[in-house]
C-alpha cells in the first residue's frame, strides 16, 4: 500500500529556513516521479518541485532557486530545503507520486507558516 506521510512545517521567520520530509512506503522513491506541492486558498494546488527515477530535478521558476528537491533513496524519504522563505510560502506542502493535474494530494501535507 502506497503510503506518503510529510512532516517538518511549522513557523519559520521570513528569510529563515525549512527541511520538509516526505517518508514514502509501499514503494520505492527511486522508481517513482515524486513532487512537492502547495496549497493556498488564494492560487490552489502549485506544484513546485520535482524528482525523476533517475534524479532528474525540476523547480518552479518563481521560486528563484530558494527551494532545493532531494531525496534518500536508502531511507525512502522525500526533501524539500526551504531557504530564504518568504511570507508568500505559507501554505500547506504535500509530497505526491507520479502526481498529475487534477489530483489531489494523497497525504495531510504539512503547514508552514512565515511569518515574524
Amino acid at each position: 500500500q502506497v503510503q506518503l506521510v510529510e512532516s517538518g512545517g511549522g513557523l519559520v521567520q521570513p528569510g529563515g529556513s525549512l527541511r520538509l520530509s516526505c517518508v514514502a512506503s509501499g514503494f520505492e522513491l527511486k522508481e517513482s516521479w515524486m513532487s512537492w506541492l502547495r496549497q493556498t486558498p488564494e492560487k490552489g494546488l502549485e506544484l513546485i518541485a520535482r524528482i525523476g527515477p533517475a534524479g532528474s530535478k525540476s523547480h518552479d521558476a518563481s521560486l528563484k532557486g530558494r527551494f532545493s528537491i532531494s531525496r534518500d533513496i536508502s531511507k525512502n524519504i522525500l526533501y524539500l530545503q526551504m531557504d530564504n522563505v518568504q511570507p508568500e510560502d505559507t501554505a500547506l506542502y504535500y509530497c505526491a507520486k507520479d502526481w498529475m493535474r487534477g489530483q489531489r494530494p494523497p497525504g495531510q501535507g504539512t503547514q508552514v507558516i512565515v511569518s515574524s
